[in-house]
């Protein structure tokens, strides 16, 4: 082999030391890295637990009946979500064009 033909050492993910496999890359985003993305999921819950939990320490004063239940504001945000998510799905489905839509069509 070649000095000049080695490939260790560079940042090309197909060099592989590692039985075949690529590498990734050395400079991935850190918020693309499975560790990272575990550690956010365990935040983000511990978080929304926590705020849940505050409502045993803190009493909710509600304006009218159901706002005052306990996880009320965790039930009521979780619900409003999905129903966005399934307007937005309906919306596209509705607003969907055909993959060739902007094809330009022949000239008769």
């Amino acid at each position: 082999m070649q000095p000049g033909n080695s490939r260790q050492g560079t940042n090309d993910p197909a060099a592989s030391t590692d039985g075949g496999r690529p590498r990734p890359p050395q400079d991935d985003a850190w918020l693309a890295r499975p560790s990272t993305l575990r550690l956010l999921w365990w935040v983000f819950a511990a978080v929304l637990a926590l705020s849940v939990a505050a409502q045993l320490v803190f009493k909710v004063k509600g304006d009218f009946g159901a706002d005052g239940w306990f996880g009320f504001g965790a039930v009521y945000g979780f619900l409003a979500c999905l129903a966005m998510v399934l307007v937005a799905k309906a919306l596209g489905w509705w607003l969907k064009r055909p993959a060739d839509y902007y094809r330009e069509q022949p000239d008769d």
